[in-house]
């Protein structure tokens, strides 16, 4: 829904075919399995051991001499095979998904609007022509009062077609349009090229019925060679974003290093003809340097210097855009690189974040387990989101800012894993509520001390 709402505007009105848009929505599922395979692990933890708990068959299990984490070795295991198959996923086939998307969302984005002919209205999309009727039938074929221009010559609109009736079809192919007209003249003028000809002629001859074809080929959707998309860092794979990494640094270090080059020949020493005046060691101020250089020298100087400092900055500008440009494709593909660890080791980690929880809340089904385990993921997407963005940025670290939502939650699956393990009763809202009483009966006393 989020990709149909997003590209809406790009697909309606272009005559796709069905399995066009089935395809783009095909390729998007795909690009979405990042976000919904670690909500699917986390609701699906939660609503069984708050099943099993609802029922229970946790205490059953427990009465039997079996804890909850040798309970849940059968889970951890299926998970950590679940999350080795999420890693391959994100390295092998995600890239490709994101290639084939990518290509075939910019034919799509790049395709132009269906053909279509509305009444008192000029059609501009066949190149060279401009098409008007007054009427169309409720056939959709028949037309009335067309007015067909002709622009293809650079003179302007010399050549003129009006008709009272026709009928517009399409080719079996759907290559060409095809205009049967009846009862109209056709107005042309010779072109002049911009200059005088006082033999310039005008033409006007009467037809009972006549064709006008137009190709339609443009209005085809063309695929894009799909080598072109591959530069882009969502669609490699880890050992590819390592290679292009390496690359992209080895250009930065030798954009650093041809550094002092780029800069070397702006500094020189000037030579005079006139001797200056003797400088004694330790006199010379920065205030009065001019003053010991010979006055019809100065202005040579002053200039000489200005320029030399405009290069500088200049050099300067160009290798900090460039450096800055490298550095942000680094961070780029640093960030891909560890997304696609993420996405395995986030899986375990809100698995020890729903087993537990689901144990504790002992509720099953769609209800509670649905709320608790869209708070925790909303918490652990929203982290991950800002981490991400801010890593892109450059203002966090790229490693620390795609881990930084597993480094937050996980000390919280730890200690939900022990409460569970010990049988706490950590949303027993009976418990809150006595602990409130105590501390308001504490307060109560204290006053009545207080004031006696």
């Amino acid at each position: 829904m989020l990709f149909l709402f997003k590209y809406i505007d790009d697909l309606i009105g272009k005559g796709f075919e069905w399995y066009v848009i089935l395809e783009l929505l095909m390729y998007a599922s795909a690009t979405n399995v990042a976000m919904a395979l670690p909500l699917a692990v986390l609701l699906s933890s939660i609503m069984t051991f708050g099943s099993l708990g609802e029922n229970y068959e946790l205490v059953a299990i427990k009465s039997a001499g079996i804890s909850l984490r040798r309970a849940m070795y059968p889970l951890i295991i299926l998970i950590g095979m679940l999350s080795v198959a999420a890693f391959l996923f994100s390295d092998y086939m995600l890239p490709v998904a994101n290639l084939k998307m990518g290509s075939l969302l910019w034919d799509v984005r790049n395709q132009k609007a269906a053909f279509l002919i509305n009444e008192g209205i000029f059609n501009n999309s066949i190149p060279g022509y401009s098409i008007r009727v007054d009427k169309k039938d409720a056939d959709g074929q028949t037309l009335h009062g067309v007015v067909i221009y002709d622009r293809m010559n650079p003179s302007g609109n010399v050549n003129v077609v009006m008709a009272k009736e026709g009928k517009m079809f399409k080719t079996a192919d759907d290559s060409y349009l095809i205009l049967k007209l009846k009862d109209g003249i056709r107005y042309e003028e010779s072109s002049s090229d911009g200059a005088y000809n006082p033999r310039q002629r005008f033409t006007r001859s009467k037809f009972k019925e006549t064709e006008q074809k137009f190709d339609l080929s443009g209005f085809k959707m063309q695929r894009t060679d799909e080598n072109l998309f591959k530069s882009n860092y969502a669609m490699m794979n880890m050992k590819q974003l390592s290679y292009y990494r390496d690359s992209i640094a080895l250009q930065s270090d030798s954009n650093r290093q041809t550094f002092f080059q780029a800069l070397k020949y702006r500094y020189k020493i000037l030579e005079m003809d006139t001797k200056a005046k003797p400088v004694k060691k330790g006199t010379l101020k920065s205030d009065d340097i001019f003053s010991y250089l010979p006055i019809k020298d100065r202005s040579r100087i002053y200039s000489m210097a200005s320029e030399q400092v405009r290069g500088v900055k200049d050099v300067l500008s160009t290798k900090t855009v460039l450096d800055a440009d490298y550095a942000d494709k680094i961070r780029h593909f640093v960030v891909e690189y560890h997304k696609k660890i993420s996405l395995a080791v986030s899986c375990l980690v809100l698995f020890f974040i729903g087993a537990p929880l689901g144990a504790i809340i002992r509720k099953g089904g769609l209800g509670l387990p649905v709320v608790m385990s869209v708070i925790f993921f909303l918490f652990y997407h929203i982290i991950s989101t800002i981490g991400e963005k801010y890593a892109k940025e450059g203002a966090l670290s790229p490693i620390l800012g795609i881990w930084i939502a597993v480094i937050v939650l996980a000390p919280l699956g730890a200690f939900l894993t022990y409460k569970a393990s010990v049988d706490s009763v950590l949303f027993d809202a009976e418990l809150y509520k006595q602990w409130f009483k105590k501390i308001w009966k504490f307060k109560g006393k204290k006053a009545t001390t207080e004031l006696s």
